[in-house]
């Protein structure tokens, strides 16, 4: 049975992405805050591991626990992250690093710990980043930015991993309605998917099941959902023209 380690694992895209592994015959490693995993148990298909993924030494401690206890660890998910919505006039600087604390370095950390285990699998790095990940995005200045970070990160490490036969995957949702009503913070801070300005939104399980699609099919970049798609290709033939119809879309925000 081949193991995926999953950042975010208890809710949301995460949570959907286990239950189609699962389906598959995977056992799933779950990363996630404590809270976020009380609702969840252990099973003979999954493992929970409270952690902060802010904290290198955290992470390196729950993939050696893991490490451990499986064969092999063949797929690791990097999904854990936030969003922050306002303009950049009004975003703390404590709230922009926090969002590259989770978003970038949380990636970063634990591909670091799961490096070695991932090459003697000959396994997978999955990325799910954003169509912020590539493209403007309207008062998401901090949010872009750690997205596009992390598809610099794991773009570039794609050419370094492939010889020895691993692969590396970006995943760029649009919308994916994971915590939809969700509070946002003082700073702004918010769960991923909980925006109220969302473009053609999709569910967790939609957008799941679109992403193992397109592992299944080989694909280095997966554009998830329709607006992804376009804007993916609309951001890289007419840059001025998406950021227009950005603008247009994204509305319901004070300046």
């Amino acid at each position: 049975m081949k193991t995926a380690v999953i950042t975010g694992g208890a809710g949301g895209l995460g949570r959907a992405l286990t239950v189609h592994l699962q389906a598959r015959g995977w056992f799933c490693a779950l990363l996630d805050l404590p809270h976020a995993l009380g609702a969840l148990n252990a099973g003979p298909a999954q493992s929970l591991h409270a952690c902060d993924v802010t904290d290198p030494a955290a992470v390196a401690r729950v993939c050696a626990d893991i490490r451990a206890a499986r064969p092999s660890i063949d797929l690791a998910i990097y999904n854990a992250g936030v969003t922050l919505i306002a303009p950049f006039a009004r975003v703390e600087a404590a709230a922009h690093r926090r969002v590259f604390e989770i978003n970038y370095w949380g990636a970063v950390n634990l591909a670091a710990a799961l490096l070695p285990d991932i090459r003697a699998a000959g396994g997978t790095h999955l990325a799910i980043t954003s169509v912020a990940g590539f493209a403007p995005l309207k008062h998401r200045t901090a949010y872009a930015a750690s997205k596009h970070a992390l598809s610099g990160f794991f773009g570039s490490l794609r050419g370094e991993e492939a010889a020895f036969g691993v692969r590396t995957v970006l995943a760029a949702p649009s919308f994916v309605a994971t915590n939809p009503g969700a509070r946002f913070d003082a700073q702004g801070l918010g769960p991923p998917g909980a925006a109220g300005d969302g473009v053609d939104e999709m569910t967790p399980e939609t957008a799941a099941k679109t992403i193992l699609a397109g592992l299944d099919k080989g694909r280095d970049f997966i554009p998830v959902g329709r607006v992804a798609g376009l804007a993916w290709w609309v951001n890289r033939l007419a840059p001025k023209l998406y950021e227009r119809q950005m603008l247009k879309s994204i509305a319901g925000e004070s300046a």
